[in-house]
């Protein structure tokens, strides 16, 4: 929330090479099980959150679109393919994991539950462990620099000698 009240949110790409900016309320946030929403996103499923009632600005860049069907279109990073919309004749959603904050913005509902994948809801009951838990077997998490755009504006992107997506 902004000094006025009126709620901004921020987000982007994976690399940086696309930006947003949200001025307004969110609308409902939702996960798509369709199968549709499965490749968009390439996994179980794609979590969206409606942005038809707030101003959206791209910021840096813009997304790529590929046409879905004859009624939606889908936005991605064209340099390192993160998915970022869904727009259809009802309005625009964007991909939850593309805010700065997704941890902030919790689903309320599921949708295309008949292309649910049957193993979805028991993998919160699988075992969990950190990512460096996989050191023994995986030793290149000791050396690993991530490229990959932090969760807040930067004036450039990406920083002089550094890999990743064009600024």
């Amino acid at each position: 929330m902004s000094l006025d009240n009126v709620p901004r949110h921020s987000g982007g790409c994976q690399c940086g090479a696309v930006r947003f900016h949200l001025t307004g309320a969110l609308g409902d946030a939702s996960v798509c099980h369709c199968r549709m929403c499965q490749k968009a996103a390439g996994n179980f499923y794609l979590p969206l959150v409606s942005v038809r009632h707030a101003k959206l600005e791209w910021t840096r860049g813009a997304p790529k679109r590929f046409q879905s069907s004859s009624e939606v279109w889908r936005g991605f990073c064209a340099d390192c393919g993160t998915p970022l919309t869904f727009e259809a004749p009802d309005g625009v959603a964007l991909a939850i994991g593309a805010f700065d904050d997704p941890e902030a913005i919790a689903p309320k509902i599921q949708w295309g539950t008949e292309a649910k994948l049957p193993y979805v809801d028991a993998i919160p009951a699988l075992p969990g462990q950190d990512t460096m838990a996989d050191v023994s077997s995986a030793t290149y998490l000791t050396r690993l620099v991530s490229f990959q755009h932090p969760d807040h504006d930067t004036d450039d992107w990406p920083p002089a000698g550094q890999g990743g997506g064009a600024a």
